[in-house]
């Protein structure tokens, strides 16, 4: 199938400012691009760009003051096939580990692994290690956090989530994350686009979505303890340790965003913005 996706971002600024954007779809799918997701600017801005330490590309540029708009409108291929499930998965012992997994085994600003160690040993230390052991925490974390936009709050830690039971695709992510790690199971938070494909209506507004992978099995493998079951047209944008590696848009100085448009849409629906 084919997907077309992108964004559109309206920002005023008092000031000349420059942003990080992490935007652009992970390198691992840079094959499947039909149409590249080529980042564009209005007014017209020099556009820089850098692979980041966790492989993502990241686009620089400086907003001018005023009313900003960066836009971008992609098409890509995918195998229109849901998350893959590998019931078999097996956890290694630390000490099996591949040395580029050790640092998602660490706590990180949105994932306090000193102080939920002991709750997710309370909690999980009965399950089967492995696939079963990563599944029963997104079932957990699914069930504890009630879903709700109106609660999102970009300073929310996955302690913070255990606690005040409510959050966005963000928060499920961290706290499973942060469970995950205090199991000795590496775990790397995602973001991208997630497609509404295959699900029944009716459809929230698009936006980007968060998801995390486990490595289990001799490979990364993706969980959503979000939705907690397998999705269509799911897009890698960026991964990184938390939310804070991987924010869409880093400013340093004064805006506001005014709009905010994100479309994931398989061609043919008319659901793509004018």
């Amino acid at each position: 199938m084919q997907i077309r996706l992108g964004y559109e971002l309206n920002y005023y600024f008092p000031q000349p400012t420059p942003m990080i954007l992490a935007l652009s779809i992970h390198y691992s799918r840079a094959s499947d691009l039909i149409i590249p997701d080529y980042v564009t600017t209005d007014p017209s801005v020099p556009i820089g760009g850098y692979r980041d330490g966790f492989g993502n590309w990241c686009t620089r540029i400086v907003a001018p003051g005023g009313q900003v708009r960066i836009k971008t409108d992609a098409l890509i291929r995918d195998n229109g096939k849901p998350d893959e499930q590998v019931f078999g998965a097996q956890q290694h012992a630390v000490q099996d580990l591949p040395e580029e997994t050790l640092v998602f085994l660490l706590g990180s600003r949105y994932c306090e692994t000193d102080l939920l160690s002991q709750t997710a040993w309370d909690l999980f230390e009965n399950t089967q290690p492995g696939w079963a052991r990563v599944q029963a925490i997104c079932d957990y974390v699914h069930h504890r956090i009630a879903f709700d936009y109106q609660q999102a709050r970009a300073t929310r830690t996955a302690w913070q989530a255990l606690n005040e039971q409510t959050g966005v695709c963000r928060d499920y992510a961290h706290l499973a994350i942060a469970f995950c790690r205090c199991m000795n199971i590496p775990a790397r938070y995602c973001t991208g686009y997630l497609s509404d494909i295959g699900t029944p209506p009716p459809y929230a507004a698009g936006d980007f979505a968060a998801w995390f992978e486990a490595y289990i099995g001799g490979g990364w493998h993706v969980f959503d303890p979000r939705n907690n079951a397998p999705r269509i047209g799911r897009i890698l944008l960026a991964r990184g340790r938390d939310a804070s590696d991987v924010a869409i848009a880093t400013t340093f100085g004064p805006n506001t965003l005014e709009t905010f448009k994100v479309w994931t849409d398989e061609v043919g629906e008319a659901s793509h913005p004018a």
